[in-house]
């Protein structure tokens, strides 16, 4: 089988990386982080006009890629950088379930970068369970909470699961509706998120399901351990350099075979974690696509850690100041974890998935 990219992909990769790497620099990163916004306009734009988000979607739907080593190829990037704009909920999961619904228009608007939406669908105490939604649908109207709803603020849409009677269904809520209260703050791993209340607020259905939803989760899924991979590399890279470049005894510390077996494992973890990534990504459409995800996400935990504190450890204190990029870098591994199902999660879901 070749995993090569196609040229169109390699092209994507290639402009993407070059545009991270001249305008996406820790200062720059951290200006954002320091901002009330948590993202920044410009880049959304320009990330438009790359052509980035239209990768995103298939041709039918208004983009130009849209299967999963397309969107592999996009997070990976992402991730290499350490990018905190929300890219995987505003534009990945809001947009592609916009697509189902038929509103292409929105679509349209969302890949030119005029559009910022949000996903609103975990709830207080739902943990990773996909169909724990209390949130109450009435005559067109929401009440119920939803927690860590990424873009919150900078949404102009939120998509809301909502409860009626026995079924799960998909709403459309403006920006500033009646009843709608947003309760924002910043994220360990970069970007903000919102505690979002709605109240007797006004909704448009979009005639989804929660099957929808699940297969858009599946993409985030794809999306997120592409990331990790990138950010995995990153963490990797500076590792090595760092090593290379600090001294001791008159010679590199990356020298002595201490470190330089540490080094060894963590290129190992890389590999392993770039097949199961690779695996994924063509697994999207496949029967038993559920098994090969669940898979990725449980290593992607586990090798995560290891190269997050392997990198820091042999870093040392220079690891954890907010100027170096391995600091960010590390708790974007981290937290990656704990985005659509932990590494126990996925291993009991792939357990269980195994003895169907």
């Amino acid at each position: 089988m070749n995993f090569d990219l196609t040229e169109e992909r390699q092209m994507l990769q290639d402009t993407l990386r070059r545009y991270l790497r001249d305008k996406y620099t820790t200062a720059v990163r951290n200006g954002i982080l320091n901002s009330e916004a948590g993202m920044s306009p410009e880049i959304w734009a320009e990330l438009a006009e790359l052509g980035v988000l239209g990768a995103l979607f298939t041709e039918e739907q208004g983009g130009f890629g849209g299967a999963g080593f397309d969107i592999a190829v996009v997070f990976e990037e992402l991730g290499r950088a350490g990018v905190v704009e929300p890219v995987l909920d505003g534009a990945l999961m809001g947009g592609r379930l916009l697509a189902a619904a038929g509103k292409g228009d929105m679509v349209e608007e969302l890949i030119a970068g005029a559009l910022h939406l949000a996903v609103a669908h975990g709830e207080p105490g739902g943990r990773y369970d996909l169909d724990h939604v209390q949130t109450v649908a009435n005559g067109g109207r929401l009440t119920g909470r939803k927690a860590v709803v990424m873009n919150a603020e900078a949404a102009d849409h939120l998509i809301v699961s909502a409860r009626e009677g026995d079924t799960i269904g998909l709403y459309l809520v403006a920006k500033g509706a009646e009843g709608l209260d947003i309760q924002g703050y910043p994220l360990l791993a970069g970007g903000r998120a919102g505690e979002v209340t709605l109240d007797n607020t006004p909704a448009t259905a979009l005639g989804l399901g929660l099957a929808e939803y699940e297969a858009v989760n599946d993409l985030a899924l794809v999306a997120i351990s592409a990331e990790a991979l990138g950010a995995m590399e990153t963490a990797t890279a500076l590792t090595k350099d760092y090593l290379m470049t600090r001294k001791q005894f008159g010679r590199p510390i990356g020298t002595f075979q201490a470190l330089a077996h540490r080094m060894s494992d963590l290129l190992i973890e890389l590999e392993q974690v770039r097949s199961a990534v690779i695996n994924a990504a063509g697994n999207l459409d496949a029967h038993d696509r559920d098994l090969h995800l669940s898979a990725t996400k449980n290593l992607i935990g586990r090798a995560g850690r290891l190269v997050a504190e392997e990198a820091i450890q042999m870093h040392g204190g220079i690891a954890m100041t907010q100027e170096y990029e391995l600091a960010h870098i590390a708790k974007r591994i981290i937290m990656a974890d704990h985005r659509f199902g932990d590494t126990d999660y996925h291993l009991e879901r792939f357990i269980a998935l195994s003895a169907a």
